[in-house]
């Protein structure tokens, strides 16, 4: 099958969609299926073979974060001539409904169109003022996907038609194993984090202010921070007697970042709301990591109700001090979690979840032609 994958955001900048993606598009090339991915990506960007770049992005304040998306003359005309050289028989568009790529390939092509959400949010200005724009791309959709149930909930409030739930993948071989970074653990006291350090929905500052709580008691107790931001802002929030127990990585390379998953006793994931579903939770269970994360919907679902991770109060700083200091000083509690993280993940591993997705590709194009561009 012939499948042409539209990306909203940036390739360049880290994100799970970006990865959702990434990580789809070498599932299906490895089972046999013709891919090409189009997504905003400077020009001279090192990019897969199997992407093109539809232009540099732009940064757009959206959900909480800052998005980088693609989107103007310059985009339309790549993504016209991407459709016309693809011949797909299935185009995929992720976030059909945030203005980039998506929804100009939906204005510009006709055919078997699947769509995947992955958004969550629980009332949005922007998508009530764009609703009327956005219908006539979203009328073109024969198929829709949603990551999670808070992803198909958004669907149905915000834009209405339902959709298929199909989890987030993830590579799980890629994590389960690695070698600890040079000068880490796990040794016992190491607290791991992994995401954008300066966006305030990610919950860096809540997991700062319980490391606060518990350095004064716990010589050995150590930070493990990795992910883009300002270094100095992080170290400001953090007491100065204990900033030398801050490790600060910055932006990591995939090799790097599974041996960060297992250089950590606990992996935190401290997130004040705004996920659907939590990738960075995937692939810490992959590598066996004993997760504590914030008590959101999404996490509470992937970790089965506490059952493959530990929760606390979202937002409660106290609260992810108190449960950090009963896993750390419980071993044997840590181990359990990190074989019930290794059992629970298979659901969400990349062989069950591309034939998923292609059983959906089979359903929109039985009987029909594939993908062509329309002429305005």
């Amino acid at each position: 099958m012939r499948i042409g994958i539209v990306c909203p955001y940036t390739w360049e900048v880290p994100g799970g969609v970006q990865a959702h993606i990434r990580d789809l598009a070498e599932a299906l090339i490895a089972d046999g299926h013709q891919v090409s991915v189009i997504a905003p990506a400077a020009d001279d960007a090192d990019l897969p073979p199997y992407v093109t770049s539809a232009g540099r992005a732009v940064p757009v304040p959206y959900n909480g974060s800052v998005a980088r998306l693609a989107f103007g003359f310059l985009s339309a005309n790549r993504v016209r001539k991407w459709i016309r050289e693809g011949r797909f028989d299935v185009l995929h568009v992720h976030e059909p409904a945030v203005p980039s790529l998506g929804v100009l390939a939906c204005w510009v092509a006709s055919g078997p169109i699947v769509a995947t959400f992955h958004a969550s949010y629980e009332r949005s200005r922007a998508m009530s003022v764009a609703a009327p724009m956005l219908q006539s791309a979203l009328e073109k959709l024969t198929g829709r996907i949603a990551v999670s149930d808070a992803a198909r909930r958004t669907l149905v409030e915000h834009l209405g038609g339902d959709a298929v739930l199909i989890p987030n993948g993830v590579t799980v071989s890629r994590y389960a194993e690695g070698e600890p970074l040079p000068g880490w653990g796990p040794d016992g006291g190491v607290i791991g984090f992994l995401g954008r350090m300066d966006e305030p929905r990610k919950g860096l500052p809540v997991l700062l202010e319980a490391f606060a709580l518990l350095a004064p008691e716990r010589p050995g107790l150590r930070l493990l921070i990795a992910g883009p931001g300002d270094p100095d802002d992080v170290l400001e929030r953090v007491p100065r007697p204990y900033r030398d127990r801050v490790g600060l990585l910055g932006m990591v390379s995939e090799e790097d970042k599974v041996r960060a998953y297992h250089s950590v006793d606990v992996f935190c994931a401290p997130n004040l709301g705004g996920e659907s579903f939590g990738i960075v939770l995937t692939e810490a269970m992959s590598a066996g990591a004993p997760i504590l994360a914030s008590d959101i919907p999404a996490f509470r679902r992937v970790l089965g109700d506490g059952q493959a991770g530990a929760l606390f109060a979202t937002g409660d700083p106290a609260a992810l001090a108190r449960e950090a200091a009963r896993l750390l000083d419980d071993p044997s509690r840590r181990a359990k979690l990190s074989d019930e993280a290794r059992q629970a993940v298979r659901r969400y591993d990349w062989s069950t979840v591309a034939r998923e997705v292609v059983r959906v590709y089979e359903t929109v194009t039985h009987a029909t032609g594939g993908v062509v561009e329309e002429i305005s």
